[in-house]
């Protein structure tokens, strides 16, 4: 049985893929700060497994205590998604983002190099393409950024570039995730943004049960089906099983390897809206407000590369994920609580 090690695992999509790796028989360790996530997933990820993974409350940022978890395990891989991810947060708090993200990611490169771990699959983002010349994007368009975040994103693919280049028995994954949504569909574990939501589905699920009054809707001039954005929605669960896909893969001697991991198909958020009400029941309130500085009008993937290497193909569609996430916010209208 092999060891994983999960940065960021009791966060939304972290905490989704360590049930995938306990599914298939991975042996799982979490480290996660706590900082956007609850320690109430692990009694949730045992309920849905039967299995409490190892956890150490760790900042991978703290590099003394991050060091103890590979002294006291021998670890095979490590999947990291530890990190700070709101894009308008980085905006305005850029020097918080290039510290965490990059600092912790630093120390862990390290410390898979002093303990002599050979694989590591990295979260990042398709923030990395920026504003696409067209669209669906593949794993070769040009990679430019527009946010701190993003460019977090893209300094670590080049850090971990420049590290198989002089690494040649390291294998790395770069997963370029679109936009997940969704939730296990036991409705025990699901995403859950501390304050007011920076993404899209959360938002509309806080207005279906109460915490909010009306989602808002950022422009419906852009070039589009309806006038309002189109992005690629990927189920967590499709995004979750991916992430063992590529550890497959990774496990065969893969060198340095990325895929953008979406549907392929593009959804506005209109359509969005719409498939939501259809799931809940009734009707969700909207107003149209004004563009955001920075949106465009589509962003969906190419996804090939990754069907023909890992076998990777998303099962879910718009229904399921609204289903599903709808699912979670009416089980747990409060989040996490006991």
């Amino acid at each position: 049985m092999k060891t994983i090690l999960v940065t960021g695992g009791m966060g939304y999509i972290g905490s989704h893929t360590v049930v995938e790796l306990i599914n298939k028989n991975y042996d799982v360790i979490i480290v996660d700060n706590l900082y956007n996530s609850n320690k109430i997933v692990l009694k949730r990820i045992n309920i849905i497994t039967g299995v409490t993974p190892k956890f150490y409350e760790v900042d991978c940022c703290d590099y003394n205590n991050f060091e103890k978890i590979f002294k006291e395990n021998k670890i095979d891989a490590v999947i990291h998604f530890a990190g700070l991810k709101a894009v308008g947060e980085s905006v305005n708090l850029p020097l918080k983002y290039y510290q965490n993200n990059l600092i912790s990611t630093l120390n862990l490169i390290d410390l898979m190099n002093k303990y002599n771990v050979k694989n590591l699959v990295f979260s990042s983002s398709a923030t990395v393409y920026g504003a696409p010349k067209s669209v669906p994007i593949d794993e070769t368009f040009d990679l430019h950024v527009t946010n701190p975040y993003g460019r977090t994103k893209l300094m670590i693919e080049d850090m971990l570039r420049d590290y198989c280049f002089v690494n040649k028995d390291f294998n790395c994954a770069l997963l370029r995730y679109f936009n997940p949504i969704g939730a296990h569909k036991s409705g025990l574990i699901g995403e859950n943004p501390n304050g007011i939501p920076n993404n899209l589905m959360p938002y509309i699920t806080q207005v279906a049960i109460g915490k909010r009054e009306f989602l808002g809707i950022f422009g419906n001039d852009y070039n589009t089906v309806d006038g309002t954005g189109v992005r690629d929605y990927i189920h967590v669960c499709d995004l979750a099983l991916g992430h063992v896909l590529t550890l497959d893969k990774l496990f065969t001697n893969s060198g340095l390897v990325t895929y953008n991991l979406g549907t392929g198909k593009g959804t506005s958020v209109l359509e969005l809206h719409d498939a939501f009400e259809k799931a809940c029941g009734f009707k969700i309130p909207y107003k149209i407000m004004p563009r955001r500085a920075g949106d465009i009008d589509s962003c969906y993937a190419n996804c090939d590369k990754a069907y023909k290497e890992i076998g990777f193909k998303a099962q879910y569609n718009i229904d399921d994920m609204c289903k599903d996430s709808w699912n979670w916010q009416k089980n747990n209208p409060d989040g996490y609580t006991e």
